[in-house]
Formats: C-alpha cells, structure tokens, sequence
C-alpha cells in the first residue's frame, strides 16, 4: 500500500496561493486510477474538493473552488499537487491527499479510498 505525505500548508493572507503537495512512497502513485484531495474545517465533515481520475482525464472541482485550484500529478516526483490560487478565508481548513483505484470521481465515500495522507494546515486570513 501506498504511503502518502502532504506539505506545503501554512499561514496566508487572503488573495495569497499555495500549492500543497502529496508525496508518495511505497508504490507508485501512477498506479491509483484515482488522485483526490479533501478538505476538514473545525466542526466540519471532510468534504471533497478536486478529484482526478488520471485513466479517464476527468476533473471534479467543488463549487466553491472551482477556477481557484488545480490538482495535478507529476509521476517521476511520484507527487499530487494542489495548486491553490486566490484563497479565501472559508478555505481554511486541514486539508488530505487520498488515492484510490476505483472509485466514482465524485466520490465522497471515505472508505473507499485506499490511502490517506495525514494532513496539513491551511490557515487564510482576512
């Protein structure tokens, strides 16, 4: 199974961009169908905000995000990406890479993902 990483969190100023990273290791990252990132706010449930299903080139972004974030992977890093532009304080949150071999794009199902990332802060101020 897959271990997986996250950094590039931190403290921003709203308008500001961060782009997280999710570094893979143990097997490749190429070989999950399936590249998502979630995000946790306090007292939220984790919701889902971009997917990627890289055999099929089909993107999910959430409403919220949508035209903000970009989620990428880079397979000789062995890497997901989120690139994070014009971040707003409701993005504040945790946020967590998971992979997944099979599952629906849009899926919000925690469980069906095959690894978890153990998560990293994102705090936008006003």
């Amino acid at each position: 199974q897959v271990q997986l990483v996250e950094s590039g969190g931190g403290l921003v100023q709203a308008g500001d961009s961060l782009r997280l990273s999710c570094a893979a290791s143990g097997r490749t990252v190429s070989g999950y169908a399936m590249g998502s990132w979630f995000r946790q706010a306090p007292g939220k449930e984790r919701e889902l905000v971009a997917a990627k299903n890289w055999a099929g080139s089909t993107t999910y972004y959430a409403d919220s995000v949508n035209g903000r974030f970009t989620i990428s992977r880079d397979n000789a890093k062995n890497t997901v990406y989120l690139q994070m532009n014009s971040l707003k304080p409701e993005d504040t949150a945790v946020y967590y890479c998971a992979v997944a071999r099979n599952v629906p794009l849009r899926s919000s199902n925690l469980n069906a993902y095959d690894s978890w990332g153990q998560g990293t802060q994102v705090t936008v101020s006003s």
